[in-house]
């Protein structure tokens, strides 16, 4: 009997089909590495894939990789407060709301844009999208949009304006994405005053937790040695609040500078040296009593706060990198 021909290759064809393997059917392992090295416009994407995707991508683990390396050094103690404030305050569920105007969202679809991205997240009747609003993810992308203004202090306000040259104050900051800088906000005798187009080298999180109105309660007062590096709180009047200023221990105008024979650490005077301005000017030198120290100074010189000394090197680099080009008077 003659044999019926048979279509292999069709039968193979469809066998291959039915053998495709989904970025779900990996193990767990390598699709968390894959992940991983995804950037948040990257996880924003793949979170609208399918619901299983969109619980992994949302993820504090992946969004803390993000994070770190690029807040981590201004989102402090202060930071976290505020926007725990910031949750506390908000009467909606979710930071992505449904309305076309919110601030979120537009950040959300011009840095991520993707077509059907919109019509996903503007639907009202699926809430499964909705963003928690304790996660990483929630803070990372308020941050982005500059939708999150949070504490901070600003080295040499105000376009560097002598005034404030080496000293660092508190302020609110936001971010814009736009032109990768900061608008700052300072609070002094109750006005608002703003400056914009801060970089980054400009910004640090509060160094300790002490509000800019109250006197800082130094503890490194009996370890001042000349040559120290340190930051004193300053301000103009009562009403002002405190900044933080940079400046050196130097020697007593009674001791010669030989270490072999100085005996500064020993006496209750500590003098202070404002190395910025030139010798002779009344803002060059002030001395604090290392036993009896607080707020000391007057209007027309101002009041000095609480001292803090500098032990890390990044922070000594960094106020050495801001020093004026020409000493000031």
């Amino acid at each position: 009997m003659p044999l019926k021909k048979i279509n292999h290759g069709a039968k193979v064809e469809r066998v291959e089909e039915e053998r495709v393997i989904s970025l779900l059917d990996l193990p767990d392992l390598a699709l968390e590495c894959i992940l991983e090295r995804l950037s948040p416009a990257g996880l924003c994407s793949m979170a609208e894939v399918c619901a299983s995707l969109r619980e992994r991508c949302r993820s504090d683990h992946f969004w803390e990789k993000h994070m770190k390396p690029k807040w981590g050094r201004l989102i402090g103690d202060a930071a976290y407060r505020e926007w725990e404030c910031h949750l506390a305050s908000t009467k909606r569920p979710t930071l992505l709301a449904q309305n076309k105007q919110n601030a979120l969202l537009s950040f959300v679809q011009r840095i991520f844009p993707l077509s059907w991205i919109r019509p996903k997240l503007e639907c009202k009747n699926e809430p499964r999208n909705s963003l928690p609003v304790d996660s990483i993810m929630a803070l990372f992308l308020s941050l982005e949009s500059g939708k999150f203004c949070f504490p901070a202090q600003v080295y040499n306000r105000e376009n560097r304006n002598v005034g404030f040259m080496l000293s660092c104050y508190d302020a609110k900051l936001c971010y814009d994405s736009q032109t990768d800088t900061f608008l700052a906000s300072y609070s002094t005798c109750g006005r608002r005053m703003t400056e914009d187009n801060i970089r980054w080298d400009r910004i640090r999180a509060p160094a300790v937790d002490t509000p800019s109105n109250v006197l800082h309660i130094s503890d490194c007062l009996s370890d001042l040695n000349p040559g120290d590096h340190v930051e004193i709180q300053w301000r103009r009047n009562k009403e002002f609040p405190y900044g933080w200023w940079y400046c050196v221990v130097g020697h007593l105008e009674s001791c010669s500078g030989n270490e072999n024979y100085c005996h500064c650490p020993y006496r209750d005077t500590v003098i202070l040296e404002f190395k910025q301005y030139t010798p002779g000017s009344r803002w060059r030198r002030t001395t604090i009593s290392r036993k009896d120290h607080r707020e000391e100074g007057d209007e027309a010189g101002g009041f000095y706060g609480g001292i803090r000394k500098l032990y890390l090197q990044d922070e000594i680099s960094t106020w050495k990198s801001l020093w004026p080009a020409q000493i000031l008077e």
